[in-house]
C-alpha cells in the first residue's frame, strides 16, 4: 500500500516497528492535535497498537520519571515490543472498564459535582427548622450586644446561659461547681433559685437548667457590662445565651450557632463535611450513606404459604430433615402446641414470631451444639431467629458465598430516614432556591443545569460573590456531561449501575472539564450505548479536546465518529494472526479511495442490506401491561412472537427498564422459580406461548483467569474426552480428568494448572509471572506427551477457533461446537484465553456461541443487551447472520441495540422516548422499520428513514414456524 502524503509541517505521533500481539512489525504516523480512528476487524490489532503499544510506552515514560526511589514501592514497566515511539505527549487512557462496584461511588462524585455541590450548601445555603419550618438565624457576639441594647432600652433584664436542656438527672455536683465559679442563682425549670450548698433536684424527671450569669438594667453606661455579661453567657451556654426580661417574663434566645428563636434548635455550621454521604460527619446515622437499606424479605423466604415447614415452605430451612435447626423448630412446635406439618398460613403467631425474630428466652437452643454454634447453617431459633441471623450472615459472614446466600434474600429498599438522599437530617435542613442537597442530587442533569441558574438568579449580592466561582464551575461540569449525551443520569446513580459506555463518556466529561492541553487521549468506542441523535454532541466533545492542543485516539466502529475525525487508519485485513497490519489510512476523503473492508461499508460500497419481506412472526403475543418501573410511565407491551424484536430508543429511555428488569425477571419467576424480583407491573400474558428465556448479556464468563471459552461452552469436556482416547493415554492408563488443569494428576503442581504464579506484593496489587516449572503450560511433562495429531493438550488450548475448526473437522461433536464461536466472529480468540481479558462484547458472543450449539424447540426467547458492542461493520454482518437462524427456527430474540444496522434487518422495532429519565419511559411507536421510520415523533425513525434508503436484498426470507 502506498504511504499517503502527510503534510510536512503538521506535527507527528510517529510509531516504528510495533510487534506487540499480533501487530507485523508495523510502522505508523498519526498527525497530532488531532482527532484520529483507528479501526478494523474485530481482533485485528486495534487495541494492540492504540492501549498495549502507544499507552503502554506512554504509562512506562511516565514511571521512568519517577525517582529510584519511588519506583521500588511502584514497579517498573515493561517495554512494549516496539522500536521507537516519537513525539509521544502524556497519555491519559479512557476504557470501557466500569468504573467500579462500590455503593458509595456514584455520578457525583466520579465528575465532582457533588463535591462542588457541597461547597455551594456550606457556603450560601439556608438553614431552616426541623420543627417549625422558618429560616434559622445565627448572631456575632456584637450582633447580640447591639439587639439587646437596642430591644430593651431601660429594661431589667436577666443574662442566662443554658447548661442543661431536657436531661433527667439531680445535677448535685452541676450546682456544687456553679457556686464555686461565683454564681449565685440559677433557673431551673422556669424558676429562679438561690444556691445553696446540697442543693439538688428530682433525679427522675426531665430538667432545664440555667445559670444567671448577670441582672441588669439596660443603659449606655453599662453597655460594657452587658458585653461582658453576653461573652460569658456564650462561653458557658456552648453559645447560646437567653434574655429573660423581669417585667413581662418575656425569654429571647440568642445564638453563635444557626439556631431556630421559637423552639431553641440549634445546628453547628455547616461545613463541606457536612453534606457528604461518605464522612460520618454527614452520612445518614442509619443506612451510612448508602440511601437504602438491606432487609430480609418475607415473600422471598415464604414465597408459598399453603405449604408446611416441613415442605420446604421455609425456603432458607429447606425441606425437614434430621439436624439441628429442625431439632430446635420441632421442640418450639411441640411449645406452641403445633406442629411442622401444618401450612404456614396456619400457624399460631407467636411460633412464627419465635421462628423469624427470635425473642424466646426458655432453653431451647439445646439443640445446638458447642461445636456447631460457630456454623452459618445452625440458628439459634429461639433467641436469633432465622431474619436476624440471615441479617447477620450477610453482614458479618467470613464466607462470600455464605453472604451472597443471605442477601439472595434481602431487597434493598429506600432508607426511611433520609428517603435515598444518603445525607443526615439536619443537612437536608438547609436549602438552596427551595431544594435540599438531596433533592438537587436526584434532579437528572438536564434540570439539575436548568435549576442552578434559577438558584444564581436568587441569590443575594453578598452570597453571589461568595458562590460565583462554585456556580460556574458546577454549569460548566454540568454542561460537559450534557456534551456526551449523559442529560438523563442524576448525580446519586451508582457508578455500578453504569454501563461501560456510559461510565467511559462520564470520564470523557470529566477530562474536557480539567482543560488540560498537550495530552494523548486514547479511547475505546465512547459510543457505545449513544443513539445517534446523541452522537453529534459526542463528536463535538471529541473535537474540543482536539482543539485546545491534544491528540485524540479513538478505537471505534461507528460510522459518524469515523467520518467526522481527521484522519483513519484500518487495520486488518483479518483478525488474529491474519491480522496486524494497517491496510488503510489517511482523511475520511482519501481513505474511502482506498481498498480495504472498512472503506468499502463507509463508500457504501458494501451494504447491511435490509430485507425484502419482513417476518410477521406466528401469530402469538407475549402482552405486559403496566409496567412502571423507574421512569416507565404505566407501559403496556405487545411483543409478537417468532421474529426478531428490535427494542430502540435514546440513552436513558427505558429500554433496559422494561426488558432486563421487568420483562425478564417475570419470565424467570415463571420459568425456573428465580428469586430476582422485578419492578413493578400489573399483569402479563402469552407467557403459554414459550417453553423458555436466555439472557445473553456482557457479564464476564467467569472472573478467574482458569475460565476461558472452551470450559465455559463446556467444549473442554469433549477435548479431553478425545485425547483419553488416543493410544499412548490408552496405554498410561489417563482418563479424561489427566487433562484437566483444575484437579490434581495431569496438571503442574507449581502453579496448579494456572501456567501463572502470583506473587504478593506489599502494599501493591498482585503480580502474576509465568511459571518456572511448567513455562506456562500447565500441565506435567507426562500429560503434554500425549499427542494428537501431533499436539498435546497445551497446544490445544493455544490455538486460535479457527485453527481450531479446521483441527477438529473430523470430530463432529467438536468441530460443531468450536464452529459456532467462528460464526459469531470470535475466530481471532484462543480457546485457553482467561475469561479475564475478553471484552463484554467477546463474552456475550461467547455466550450466544454455547446457546447456538444447544439443542431448541423453537420457542426459547432469546434477550440480548447491545451485542453489537466491540464489532465491526463485517463482524455485525456475520453475527446477525447467526441471530437470523435461532429467529428461523422459530424462537423470538428481542435486541436492545443502537446500531441501525441491526435495526434495519429486524422484524418488528419498539421505540422508546422521546427523551431519556425523566422525559422518555413511554411506547413512541412500534412496527416494522418501515413503519418506525415513517413516525414523526421518533429520534430512531428519523435516522432509521436514511439507513433504509442504503439498500434492500432481493431474496426473501423464510417465514418462521407455525
Amino acid at each position: 500500500m502506498d504511504e499517503p502524503i502527510v503534510d510536512s509541517e503538521v506535527e507527528l505521533l510517529t510509531v516504528l516497528g510495533a510487534r506487540v500481539h499480533n501487530l507485523k512489525n508495523i510502522d505508523v504516523a498519526l498527525p497530532r492535535h488531532s482527532l484520529v480512528v483507528i479501526t478494523g476487524l474485530s481482533g485485528s490489532g486495534k487495541s494492540s497498537l492504540a492501549f498495549d503499544t502507544i499507552y503502554a510506552e506512554g504509562q512506562r515514560r511516565f514511571m521512568e520519571t519517577m525517582s529510584a526511589y519511588a519506583r521500588q514501592f511502584v514497579g517498573s514497566m515493561e517495554r512494549p515490543d516496539v522500536d521507537a515511539v516519537e513525539g509521544l505527549s502524556p497519555v491519559i487512557s479512557i476504557e470501557q472498564k466500569t468504573t467500579g462496584r462500590n455503593p458509595r461511588s456514584t455520578v457525583g462524585t466520579i465528575t465532582e459535582i457533588y463535591d462542588f455541590l457541597r461547597l455551594l450548601f456550606a457556603r450560601v445555603g439556608t438553614a431552616y427548622s426541623a420543627k417549625t419550618g422558618k429560616a434559622m438565624v445565627k448572631f456575632s457576639e456584637d450582633e447580640i450586644v447591639a439587639a439587646v441594647s437596642q430591644r430593651f432600652d431601660g429594661q431589667k433584664l436577666s443574662v442566662l446561659a443554658p447548661v442543661v436542656r431536657g436531661r433527667k438527672g439531680h445535677y448535685r455536683e452541676l450546682f456544687e461547681g456553679i457556686a464555686k465559679q461565683g454564681f449565685l442563682k440559677v433557673r431551673v425549670d422556669g424558676q429562679l433559685v438561690d444556691l445553696v450548698p446540697g442543693f439538688q433536684v428530682d433525679r427522675y424527671k426531665v430538667h432545664d437548667i440555667e445559670i444567671v450569669i448577670d441582672r441588669i438594667k439596660i443603659e449606655d453606661k453599662k453597655s460594657q457590662r452587658l458585653a461582658d455579661s453576653v461573652r460569658q453567657g456564650l462561653q458557658r451556654g456552648n453559645g447560646l445565651v437567653m434574655v429573660l426580661i423581669e417585667d413581662t417574663q418575656e425569654m429571647v434566645a440568642f445564638s453563635r450557632n444557626l439556631m431556630d428563636a421559637e423552639t431553641g434548635l440549634s445546628y453547628e455550621d455547616p461545613s463541606p463535611n457536612t453534606f457528604s454521604f461518605n464522612s460520618p460527619y454527614g452520612w445518614c446515622p442509619q443506612c451510612q450513606g448508602i440511601g437504602a437499606v438491606s432487609e430480609v424479605d418475607l415473600n422471598l423466604i415464604m414465597p408459598d404459604m399453603s405449604k408446611s415447614v416441613a415442605e420446604g415452605g421455609i425456603l432458607p430451612l429447606g425441606e425437614e430433615r434430621d439436624n439441628h435447626n429442625f431439632k430446635q423448630l420441632r421442640a418450639l412446635a411441640k411449645k406452641y402446641k403445633t406442629n411442622l406439618k401444618k401450612p404456614i398460613s396456619s400457624q399460631p403467631g407467636e411460633f412464627m414470631q419465635t421462628l423469624l425474630y427470635g425473642g424466646d428466652k426458655s432453653n431451647l437452643s439445646v439443640y445446638v451444639l458447642a461445636a456447631a454454634a460457630s456454623s452459618d447453617s445452625v440458628i439459634d431459633i429461639a433467641r436469633e431467629g432465622l431474619v436476624n441471623m440471615m441479617v447477620r450472615i450477610a453482614k458479618s459472614s467470613e464466607s462470600e458465598r455464605a453472604a451472597q446466600w443471605a442477601q439472595d434474600f434481602m431487597r434493598q429498599n429506600p432508607c426511611p430516614t433520609c428517603h435515598g438522599a444518603r445525607v443526615k437530617p439536619e443537612a437536608l435542613q438547609f436549602k438552596l432556591s427551595g431544594f435540599d442537597i438531596g433533592q438537587l442530587s436526584q434532579l437528572n442533569i438536564r434540570d439539575l443545569a436548568r435549576h442552578l441558574l434559577k438558584i444564581e438568579d436568587a441569590l443575594t449580592e453578598r452570597q453571589k460573590l461568595i458562590a460565583v466561582e462554585i456556580l460556574k464551575e458546577l454549569l460548566n461540569r454540568t454542561a460537559f456531561l450534557l456534551n456526551v449525551g449523559l442529560d438523563y443520569l442524576h448525580l446519586h446513580r451508582p457508578a455500578g449501575s453504569l454501563s461501560g459506555g456510559e461510565s467511559q463518556r462520564i470520564r470523557l466529561a470529566t477530562q474536557i472539564g480539567s482543560q488540560l492541553t498537550g495530552i494523548t487521549y486514547i479511547l475505546d468506542e465512547p459510543s457505545i450505548g449513544l443513539h445517534q441523535r446523541d452522537n453529534q454532541r459526542l463528536i463535538g466533545a471529541l473535537r474540543n479536546l482536539a482543539d485546545i492542543g491534544n491528540t485524540v485516539l479513538v478505537v471505534e466502529h461507528d460510522r459518524d465518529i469515523m467520518m467526522a475525525s481527521d484522519y483513519l487508519i484500518d487495520m486488518g485485513p483479518g483478525a488474529g494472526r491474519l491480522g496486524g497490519q494497517i491496510i488503510a489510512q489517511g482523511t475520511p476523503e482519501e481513505f474511502m479511495k482506498q481498498q480495504s473492508v472498512t472503506a468499502d461499508y463507509l463508500s457504501n460500497r458494501l451494504l447491511i442490506e435490509s430485507p425484502a419481506e419482513r417476518r410477521e412472526g406466528n401469530g402469538k403475543f407475549i402482552v405486559l401491561k403496566g409496567a412502571r418501573g423507574h421512569n416507565l410511565q404505566n407501559v403496556t407491551l405487545k411483543l409478537p412472537l417468532g421474529c426478531l424484536v428490535c427494542v430502540t430508543g435514546v440513552s436513558g429511555s427505558g429500554k433496559s427498564t422494561l426488558i432486563s428488569d421487568t420483562l425478564y425477571p417475570i419470565l424467570r419467576q415463571h420459568f425456573y422459580d428465580s428469586i430476582q424480583r422485578p419492578l413493578a407491573y400489573d399483569s402479563i400474558d402469552g407467557l403459554e406461548h414459550i417453553d423458555k428465556v436466555i439472557e445473553i448479556d456482557q457479564s464476564a464468563i467467569g472472573r478467574s483467569p482458569r475460565s476461558n471459552p472452551v470450559t465455559y461452552t463446556n467444549i473442554f469436556a469433549d477435548i479431553r474426552k478425545l485425547y483419553s482416547m488416543v493410544p499412548e493415554a490408552k496405554i498410561r492408563g489417563y482418563a479424561p480428568g489427566r487433562f484437566s488443569f483444575n484437579v490434581k494428576g495431569g496438571r503442574c503442581e507449581s502453579c496448579q494448572g494456572a501456567g501463572l504464579q502470583t506473587i504478593e506484593m506489599n502494599f501493591l496489587p498482585d503480580v502474576q509471572v509465568v511459571c518456572e516449572t511448567c513455562q506456562g503450560r500447565r500441565y506435567n511433562r507426562e500429560t503434554l506427551e500425549v499427542l494428537y495429531k501431533s499436539k498435546s493438550i497445551n497446544d490445544v488450548l493455544n490455538m486460535t477457533v479457527e485453527e481450531a475448526v479446521a483441527f477438529f473437522e473430523p470430530i463432529p461433536n467438536i468441530y460443531r461446537k468450536i464452529k459456532t464461536l467462528l460464526e459469531v466472529g470470535l475466530g481471532y480468540i484462543s480457546l485457553g484465553q482467561q475469561a479475564t481479558t475478553l471484552s463484554g462484547g467477546e463474552a456475550q458472543r461467547i455466550k450466544l456461541a454455547e446457546e447456538l450449539s444447544k439443542r431448541d424447540t423453537g420457542r426459547t426467547l432469546y434477550i440480548l443487551d447491545e451485542p453489537t458492542t466491540g464489532l465491526h461493520f463485517d463482524d455485525i454482518r456475520l453475527l446477525l447472520q447467526v441471530i437470523q437462524r435461532l429467529v428461523d427456527r422459530g424462537n423470538t430474540v428481542v435486541i436492545i441495540e443502537h446500531n441501525l444496522d441491526v435495526v434495519k434487518v429486524s422484524d418488528y422495532v419498539i421505540d422508546l422516548g422521546p427523551e431519556g429519565g425523566s422525559g422518555g419511559g413511554v411506547i413512541v411507536c412500534a412496527g416494522t422499520p418501515e413503519q418506525v421510520a415513517k413516525h414523526a415523533d421518533s429520534h430512531t425513525g428519523r435516522f432509521l428513514a436514511e439507513e433504509l434508503e442504503r439498500g434492500v436484498v432481493k431474496k426473501p426470507r423464510k417465514s418462521a414456524k407455525k
